[in-house]
């Protein structure tokens, strides 16, 4: 079987293996990009709506899972925004601000991977399409890449950046994981996170489709959306990673939750409007109309014509839900869990097991919220591996 060596092997073209790749060239000429689908950064595309949330405003690692911190923190004291924005500006990109997040000033993820592309044509750095990672082996000081097509490639150092699990369907399927199984190092189990949730309710059944704002648990505010399923919007989103960790990976078999339907009433002003109905007799299958949605009215008939207004107020503004499940990987935005940050080196994310092993992306198990905070980790973390 014909090798061909390469200095550097990175396996994956998403955001941290092109960042990776492009810092790695600054040493070497040999490196190479393996990737699985035929077509790099399918995520990016994806990314903040087909937008690409380049980055968050507040650019900070106390916003990533607890047990990443530490590796976060030195991963941003060599490329913090500062060095993220100098980077893209170098490639011809700018940025702008909105609300909490920023984007790229043509407002489209093309154009991010576009000038990325560019940057990988300028430095000669190959990528090879449809190169689906089979197993990786270190011999004889240098790696030795197999794919499933039969082809082999040995390189000196490999940059990891196969993504988690989420939406396989943009390149991440968790071969990954084994890869790095295989070279000795442990995983953290891989759960769905920013993903909706199951649950199964009798008034629910009467809002499918139906958007309101609400706000979970007293802290996750935004959209909620009653689906045939359960539960999805942005505002469960936000707080779909405990609750997916809990389920799926400390196996509890359900998790409570609490939701304000009514956001936009205090408990006081929807208690006088819930009694100034009861007392002009307003009609119960109308109760809440001006309040929520039409279709509420059905959906709590029963609760408008028997509860008391204190209780009423109680039930919209504390509205209890069990929840039973997340929905799958083809659905889940983020993976949470990975490889064990304890089993990485801070500051460079070489391997503590393999030396000329590094990590970067989704792979390791670092997961931030929605905003933009899981690509800047990408970026990051590739730019810092791709420094070797």
């Amino acid at each position: 079987m014909q090798q061909t060596e390469y200095s550097v092997a990175i396996i994956g073209a998403g955001a941290s293996g092109i960042t990776a790749a492009i810092n790695a060239s600054q040493s070497t000429s040999s490196v190479i990009i393996l990737e699985r689908l035929l077509t790099a950064g399918k995520k990016i595309l994806a990314s903040g709506g087909g937008r690409c949330n380049i980055l968050p405003v507040n650019f900070n690692a106390q916003a990533y899972n607890l047990e990443a911190i530490p590796l976060v923190k030195s991963i941003f004291a060599k490329f913090g925004y500062a060095e993220i924005e100098k980077f893209f500006k170098g490639l011809g990109l700018n940025f702008y601000t909105e609300g909490k997040r920023i984007f790229p000033v043509t407002n489209q993820a093309s154009s991010v991977l576009k000038l990325l592309e560019l940057e990988l044509k300028r430095k000669n750095i190959k990528i090879e399409p449809g190169f689906c990672v089979q197993d990786i082996n270190f011999s004889q000081g240098a790696f030795v890449i197999k794919s499933a097509q039969g082809k082999s490639i040995r390189a000196k150092n490999v940059i990891l950046c196969a993504g988690g699990e989420s939406y396989t369907a943009l390149g991440s399927d968790g071969s990954g994981f084994k890869l790095a199984k295989k070279l000795g190092h442990s995983i953290v189990e891989p759960v769905p996170a920013a993903v909706a949730l199951v649950n199964k309710d009798k008034h629910f059944h009467f809002l499918q489709g139906q958007k309101i704002d609400a706000c979970v648990n007293l802290r996750s505010e935004g959209d909620l959306l009653f689906t045939k399923y359960g539960l999805s919007g942005t505002a469960i989103l936000d707080i779909s990673r405990e609750v997916s960790v809990a389920l799926n990976r400390d196996k509890v078999k359900s998790v409570h939750l609490e939701i304000d339907l009514v956001v936009h009433f205090l408990p006081k002003t929807l208690f006088d409007e819930f009694q100034r109905r009861k007392e002009i007799n307003w009609p119960k299958d109308e109760f809440l109309s001006g309040i929520l949605p039409n279709k509420f009215n059905l959906a709590f008939k029963e609760e408008c014509g028997k509860l008391n207004s204190q209780e009423l107020v109680d039930l919209l503004k504390k509205y209890p839900v069990e929840i039973t499940g997340t929905r799958g990987w083809s659905e889940a935005e983020f993976t949470a869990g990975g490889v064990n940050c304890e089993e990485v080196k801070s500051g460079t994310l070489e391997s503590k097991l393999v030396p000329g092993l590094y990590f970067a992306g989704e792979i390791l198990d670092v997961d931030g919220p929605r905003g933009g905070y899981n690509l800047a980790w990408a970026w990051a973390s590739g730019l810092v591996s791709g420094l070797l």
